[in-house]
């Protein structure tokens, strides 16, 4: 199944001082998301980010923990994040952490996508299965 619509990002928070060295920054940061459509939940996320010298180029590893409702069905997950920029080519994976999902979305699984449109407006795209929770 695939759902979809937009979300908002708040409360950013650098955990600590980012490390430099030879102008590469690397940091933790949390942030809080809320999202509409398909997907009516919050999440929160932990972040590490890597920025360099070319602007274009830098990553994020992070996992999120969302919770609310998935097509009507309650229940939390966790996603992974792994993204890049590599002058300017970008890559972006989310994906379902394996036996992650509780309550009615037991057995989850799924990839998300991000779109950001030219004025900063968010939006997802989540492309889930739902099996029977694992014995």
């Amino acid at each position: 199944m695939i759902v979809k619509g937009p979300f908002e990002t708040s409360d950013w928070h650098a955990e600590q001082p980012f490390e430099q060295h030879d102008d590469v920054s690397l940091g933790r940061v949390t942030m809080s998301k809320t999202f509409h459509g398909g997907l009516t939940a919050t999440s929160t996320v932990h972040l590490t980010v890597v920025t360099t010298p070319v602007e274009e180029s830098k990553a994020y590893v992070a996992v999120e923990r969302i919770e609310g409702t998935l097509n009507g069905r309650a229940g939390s997950f966790v996603v992974q994040h792994n993204a890049a920029s590599d002058r300017g080519t970008q890559s972006l994976r989310i994906s379902v952490v394996p036996d992650s999902a509780t309550g009615e979305l037991r057995g989850l699984r799924g990839e998300m996508d991000i779109e950001i449109t030219e004025d900063g407006a968010h939006s997802y795209v989540f492309d889930y299965t739902l099996e029977g929770p694992a014995h």
